[in-house]
């Protein structure tokens, strides 16, 4: 059995991540859920999944979903609530897929904390992927870009010589 935090759980990737988990409910158990404002889809995701600790970025948002009836579930806000969902002790694997640069945090926390990382967020990468990386290998973490352009570039380089590659010019673009 594999224990998620899911980082971005109502965008487009955290969607995908929690049907994989439909679809896989004897191999995979959602613990922490994180989104930036989008309490409606949030709240229908707490119901059906039951996490531990779901994370709402806005803090207008947090205190609306609060006075929401959500069971066990601790609403946890702001940065300090996703990094508290993105380093979460009961979970093995973190989908960091906050969109921008507000996923740098927790995924670097996530990191610290010794999760593997399914990174959807290029941006994270692209500003500050050497500290993202020397911690990753420091903590012994893997990281599997699960999305777009850097997954495509994953699935190409592996299993090649590095030094055969001289650049990679990869874009950065995304939310808030």
């Amino acid at each position: 059995m594999k224990y998620l935090s899911v980082l971005g759980s109502t965008g487009s990737v955290g969607s995908q991540t929690l049907d994989v988990v439909r679809n896989n409910r004897d191999k995979l158990i959602v613990k922490a859920l994180a989104a930036n404002k989008n309490i409606d889809i949030l709240y229908k995701q707490i119901i059906e999944f039951a996490p531990d600790i779901a994370a709402v970025y806005d803090e207008e948002s947090a205190k609306k979903l609060k006075n929401m009836s959500i069971g066990g579930t601790k609403i946890v806000s702001g940065m300090e609530g996703l990094c508290e969902a993105a380093s979460y002790d009961k979970s093995d694997i973190t989908v960091c897929a906050i969109s921008g640069s507000i996923g740098l945090l927790p995924a670097y926390k996530a990191i610290e904390a010794g999760k593997i990382i399914a990174l959807a967020n290029k941006e994270t990468m692209v500003a500050a992927g050497d500290i993202i990386n020397a911690k990753a290998k420091e903590k012994n973490v893997l990281i599997i870009p699960v999305d777009s352009e850097h997954s495509a570039i994953f699935q190409c380089l592996y299993g090649n010589d590095k030094k055969d590659l001289s650049r990679i010019l990869l874009t950065a673009s995304g939310g808030p």
